[in-house]
């Protein structure tokens, strides 16, 4: 909206304009030559008082912070005359008031001055400094203008812009290749899954393997693609892996969206029906159609703000994974080991044994970045443990856990894969003061992504806590997706 609102300025004005390949990824930057300045600012300053919002002007001294004012107050226009660049921005809201896009959205346009046949840029950009002055313009895609957005964006979310010829070069900072998301799904309510949960239940080591909290459904997969929708559009294609399942609330006719059946994936039949995540999880790499890049989420997992690829791979395609702080306990698996600790140290058996290297730190509940050759080929190198862990019904004391260790470690190992850092947080559900720490989640809006996870909730805990739920998510994430009816 606010880049839509600097091109109508100026071309109700006659000013020629090209998009820029600037160095922030939230609001679109476009040049204009400084000859035709005074034409812009007095475009700028009757569109403005007819569309008051805020104007932020930047000087010639980058050191000196430039501070959006409204333009109804003169003091916005002090240095206007001087200004290497201005940005023209308004606040825009949900309607409940509680997702707020700030000035950083807002359509800046910058003066670029003549040097003989050549227009000359006032400050860096990720491209050049400089175009022809007698250039002609040329369509651009998006994602050449903003990291957020992807070829697979559509095109009513980020069309094309005019630009000039010298910014249409691949960069080496350009993530080109696709990333699709992978979720696994359970609605632990539906009668007839019950009844199969109930038939396998004699298989059970550990109580938190068949923990009823681990299956709950509290809708957050909605919410979490909502995630999606907002902060991360540059995904291809959203993967849904249930047994057989649907959500009541997803649209299964449009494009970006499939729901998958673990009856599609699992190579052996006979490993079905399972109620353990680390066998299914062994699976997803069979997922037909998926990209080589892709991103898993268990529906608990939430993207926080606005997030580019390049927090989750590098622009050749290395995958970035994020160890613990916490460690793997010494020693082999014991029977008091948790499912979560006996997977770690079977992953750091297997892994010593074939690479000669000891893994210490399991990974932080962040959407695991995953490569799916990495993953075939460590089925291929440990097939035995793969089809022992495919085959758990429910998680067992010989499972590994695939995707959120075992693989991003095997594709470091063979280097695909190295280790990054992410602002993020981890909220268990089951904590006296949830309210507090949801509000402050909300209030701050300065994560990455963030995880909330229930594996020890009572029945007697659950509906307070959906109750907060429920507020937290709608407040956060209100903009319904496309893929909901």
């Amino acid at each position: 909206m606010n880049r839509d609102a600097v091109a109508e300025l100026l071309e109700h004005v006659g000013v020629p304009y090209f998009a820029v390949r600037g160095t922030t990824d939230h609001g679109t930057v476009v040049a204009v030559a400084e000859d035709d300045r005074e034409r812009v600012l007095g475009g700028l300053f009757r569109y403005l008082t007819t569309y008051p919002g805020h104007l932020t002007v930047y000087g010639p001294d980058p050191v000196v912070p430039a501070r959006p004012v409204p333009s109804k107050d003169p003091r916005a226009w002090r240095d206007v005359r001087t200004a290497v660049a201005v940005r023209l921005s308004w606040l825009q809201t949900d309607p409940g008031g509680h997702l707020v896009l700030g000035h950083e959205y807002g359509g800046t346009i910058e003066f670029w001055s003549r040097r003989g046949d050549r227009l000359v840029a006032p400050r860096p950009n990720r491209v050049t400094w400089s175009v022809a002055a007698d250039g002609v313009n040329v369509g651009g895609a998006a994602r050449l203008f903003s990291r957020f957005v992807s070829d697979h964006t559509p095109a009513v979310d980020a069309p094309a812009l005019m630009t000039r010829p010298e910014f249409l070069v691949p960069s080496v900072e350009d993530i080109s290749f696709p990333v699709d998301a992978v979720y696994t799904w359970v609605d632990g309510q539906d009668p007839a899954w019950k009844e199969r949960k109930a038939t396998a239940k004699g298989e059970i080591y550990h109580a938190e393997s068949a923990s009823d909290a681990r299956f709950i459904s509290r809708d957050e997969l909605r919410y979490s693609v909502r995630s999606l929708h907002l902060f991360a559009p540059w995904i291809r294609t959203i993967y849904i892996v249930t047994d057989d399942q649907v959500p009541a609330w997803l649209r299964e006719d449009v494009p970006g969206i499939r729901v998958v059946s673990h009856r599609e994936i699992f190579a052996n039949p006979s490993d079905l029906p399972t109620f353990n995540s680390h066998s299914i999880e062994s699976q997803l790499h069979h997922i037909d159609g998926l990209a080589e890049h892709f991103l898993y989420f268990n529906d608990d997992m939430f993207i926080g703000r606005p997030v580019a690829p390049h927090a989750f791979f590098t622009p050749t395609g290395t995958a970035r994974y994020f160890p613990s702080r916490n460690r793997i306990p010494q020693g082999p698996v014991v029977e008091t080991d948790t499912p979560v600790d006996a997977a770690c140290k079977n992953n750091r058996a297997l892994l010593q044994a074939r690479f000669g290297r000891v893994i210490t730190q399991p990974m932080e509940h962040i959407p695991y970045a995953l490569r799916r050759s990495a993953m075939y080929e460590a089925e291929a190198d440990f097939p035995e443990a793969w089809a022992r862990t495919s085959a758990s019904r429910f998680r067992a004391m010989t499972d590994l856990s695939p995707t959120s260790s075992f693989a991003l470690y095997y594709a470091a190992l063979t280097g695909r894969a190295q280790p990054g850092s992410m602002p993020f947080t981890y909220l268990q559900l089951a904590v006296p003061d949830l309210a507090d720490r949801l509000q402050r989640l909300l209030d701050g809006r300065d994560q990455d992504s963030f995880c909330l996870n229930d594996a020890f909730s009572t029945p007697e805990d659950l509906e307070a806590q959906q109750e907060l739920l429920d507020g937290f998510l709608n407040a956060y994430f209100p903009t319904p997706s496309p893929f909901e009816r």
